[in-house]
Parts: structure tokens; sequence; C-alpha cells
């Protein structure tokens, strides 16, 4: 099992209880998944890039990606229907659990002026969305073998009801908030 669930267990299972007085054990909130999601459109021509951030996302996740096609033709962008356009993980159970220790305490202490992520980021049904600028921060990614830079969008999905329980939730399982 990995230190973080054995943490939410242990420590943050009954400090959510005491905290928001639940009636039913099942209604305290856990961490449900992880999504990762990473936009690809300069790849549509290239597909050599493509298949390079889809083995970086791998090797993030510990996953194989899911590669997302364009629904529909956009000529602005100049994009057709069925296009390779991103790729996409979820991730739940022992993967979560792993990502998310790793993401908190080895991958965000490295981005460059980092003083915690913003609290503002919560959807109003307890979940949370960030973003990152660079998959340099994850240290399975070896720096000289990177060809473009790429930033990422995280979504933890949990089942609080409120902002307000994820919030602490996610505070409690060792995520950097801002002060």
């Amino acid at each position: 099992m990995s230190r973080l669930r054995d943490r939410y267990k242990e420590q943050v299972f009954p400090a959510l209880q005491e905290k928001f007085h639940y009636d039913n054990v099942m209604q305290v909130p856990k961490l449900e998944k992880i999504t990762l999601n990473m936009g690809l459109g300069d790849c549509k021509d290239n597909s050599k890039l493509l298949e390079k951030a889809v083995s970086e996302m791998a090797i993030i996740a510990g996953q194989a990606p899911v590669v997302t096609k364009s629904k529909k033709s956009i000529a602005n962008f100049k994009v057709r229907e069925g296009m390779n356009v991103g790729c996409k993980v979820t991730l739940r159970g022992e993967r979560m659990y792993e990502f998310a220790d790793k993401f908190f305490n080895i991958a965000l202490p490295r981005v460059r002026d980092f003083k915690g992520v913003s609290k503002n980021s919560f959807d109003g049904r307890g979940n949370y969305s960030m973003g990152v600028k660079e998959q340099l921060i994850f240290p399975e990614i070896v720096y000289d073998q990177v060809e473009k830079v790429r930033g990422m969008d995280i979504v933890f999905t949990t089942t609080a009801k409120t902002d307000e329980e994820c919030l602490f939730l996610l505070q409690a399982l060792g995520m950097p908030f801002e002060k």
C-alpha cells in the first residue's frame, strides 16, 4: 500500500470525521480519481512529436494515455474531424495515490518560484483543477531527451460535496496551498 493511502486511513479520515461530524463513514470525502490532460494541437502535422508527448505522459502517469481526437472540424485552426489533438490519462486506486504522493512531495517543490497552489481553482462541487506549465518538474523526465516543453492540466476529483471539505482533504493529504 502507498504512503499516501496509509496516511489517509490513519490520519486524514479521522480528522475529516471529527471536523465535519459525519453521521455515516461513507459520507467522509476521499480522492476518487486524478485526470491528466495534455493538449497537443501543434502535433497535428508531425506524428513523431505526438508519439514523444504520449510516451512522456505514460512515463509521468505510469499508465498508457488515450489519444484524444477532435470532434469537429475548425477551419481557423486547420483542424479536421478525427485529428489527434491531445492525450489524457485517468488514474484510480493505487496508481492515483502514488502519483499524488510524487506530485505533492517531489514535483511541485521543483516548480520555479513556487509559493503554493491557488485556493481559487475549486469548481464548487468538491473538485480541484490546476495546470502545470512544463513536464520537466517530474523526476522521471530526462531533460536532455525533451524535444518540446509542454504543459498539462491536472484534475483531482473527490467525493466531497463542498469546496471546504475538498480543501481540507487535499491539505491533509499534503497538497501545498498558498497562504
